[in-house]
């Protein structure tokens, strides 16, 4: 099966451009990732872990 895909991905024309792409874009994606966690605020990242702890009733009760 994989030497009848090979086969015919041979004969398509500007092929060879879009593994390049995906690996441009796979690329881009972790080191945005990357630069994010290193210059996201260290409050909202603590928020954001607490969320799983919290009770969402006790936090509606609080804001009132």
């Amino acid at each position: 099966m994989m030497k009848f895909a090979k086969q015919y991905l041979e004969t398509i024309e500007g092929i060879e451009l879009y593994p390049i792409i995906s690996l441009l874009i796979f690329f881009s994606f972790f080191v945005i990732l990357f630069w994010w966690v290193f210059t996201a605020k260290k409050d909202y990242i603590q928020k954001m872990s607490d969320i799983p702890l919290t009770d969402e009733e006790t936090e509606n009760t609080s804001k009132l």
